[in-house]
């Protein structure tokens, strides 16, 4: 897949008009990472990993093992689909057991399919959000027993 200089000049001021601090596009042997810079010309924050760390509240069964919850945020703003296609399955349900880089969900944005991958490996404990709905940077997802 190649682009024209014109498509990715269009793609650069479509993200200038976003919050998306830093975007990376893989295609074929092209792979592009843009960063923006605030006005005073200092390299804006990079997005947050896409798993973020909380122990377990504690419950009334002794945990067997040191089990911990990890959330699964979105890293942009968009809509958040739980299958590929309407026809599809779920990626992902409760219960499912996922391994570090499954995919378990997307989010469009800018007319573009974002696969979010799973950044451990664990069990889906809870999916926080419904399909087609929008989320927020940062928004937690789904959340995962490692």
């Amino acid at each position: 897949m190649e682009f024209s200089w014109e498509q990715l000049r269009e793609l650069i001021l479509a993200l200038n008009q976003t919050d998306i601090a830093e975007f990376s596009l893989e295609a074929g042997e092209w792979k592009l990472n843009i960063r923006k810079r605030d006005p005073q010309g200092q390299e804006l924050a990079p997005r947050p990993p896409l798993a973020q760390e909380m122990p377990v509240s504690p419950s009334p069964e002794p945990p067997a093992s040191q089990r911990k919850i990890v959330d699964i945020v979105s890293y942009m703003v968009g809509t958040f689909y739980r299958a590929p296609s309407p026809d599809d399955p779920p990626f992902v349900e409760v219960g499912d057991m996922v391994k570090r880089g499954d995919t378990v969900c997307i989010i469009e944005a800018m007319k573009v399919m974002n696969q979010i991958e799973s950044e451990v490996s664990g069990r889906i404990v809870e999916i926080l959000v419904e399909n087609a709905q929008p989320v927020e940077f940062g928004q937690v997802l789904m959340r995962v027993e490692v």
